[in-house]
């Protein structure tokens, strides 16, 4: 028999681990401790938190362990029913200029890197995908960033829409996600956090907790 209701909604985490001239990265701290956190507060109704990993700060040198956490969320939705439900990769990365949250509409296929990624790689004006058309082609989450930021505000948290992921590691991952997400009839959102020393870790904490709540009432 088929369940009744509103789909399930998978929710898969990533964050970085540090980089140049970022020693302790918050998304590393958040995603690694979003389970304990949500199993403490209470997962939203019908979301269920799939894995939460930590990518190295690293564009193309590691885009073999990228593909394979992406590849995991499809390969566990297949063993269950067609219509199990949706799933949604969510990307955390840190803006270390920032004072605020900022949902991220798009990503765009150039990679500009200002400093090597942690593998020692430092592209200038690359196409992150050659065949996905020209660097300035740019790939748009599928969710709806506007009413999510809205939702947020609501809620008291300092945030913003953005349409620039930056040029780094960031807008790589993110390109690369996107593109997954189209083609595996899935959803992929990154979303910038500040540093710690700007915005205390709880209050990170709380706005992921929050996110995944935006994020159930969407469907």
């Amino acid at each position: 028999m088929g369940s009744e209701g509103p789909p399930t909604v998978t929710i898969h985490v990533t964050g970085f681990k540090k980089f140049h001239g970022v020693s302790e990265n918050p998304t590393e701290t958040i995603v690694s401790n979003l389970k304990e956190y949500m199993k403490k507060k209470g997962l939203p109704k019908g979301v269920t938190l799939g894995s939460c990993s930590i990518l190295e700060t690293a564009g193309q040198g590691a885009l073999g362990p990228l593909y394979h956490t992406l590849q995991s969320s499809v390969s566990s939705k297949g063993t269950e029913s067609l219509n199990s439900g949706i799933v949604i990769w969510l990307h955390f990365g840190v803006n270390s200029g920032a004072t605020r949250f900022a949902i991220e509409n798009q990503a765009v296929n150039e990679a500009t890197f200002r400093c090597p990624d942690e593998m020692g790689w430092k592209p200038q004006k690359v196409p992150i995908i050659p065949g996905d058309g020209e660097l300035s082609r740019t790939r748009e989450s599928s969710l709806p960033v506007e009413k999510i930021t809205g939702a947020l505000a609501k809620m008291g948290y300092d945030v913003v829409s953005s349409d620039d992921a930056g040029r780094f590691v960031c807008n790589y991952v993110y390109y690369h996600s996107l593109l997954f997400a189209e083609q595996n009839g899935i959803k992929s959102l990154f979303v910038h956090v500040p540093l710690f020393m700007t915005l205390d870790e709880e209050t990170q904490m709380q706005f992921a907790a929050s996110l995944l709540e935006v994020l159930a009432s969407l469907h």
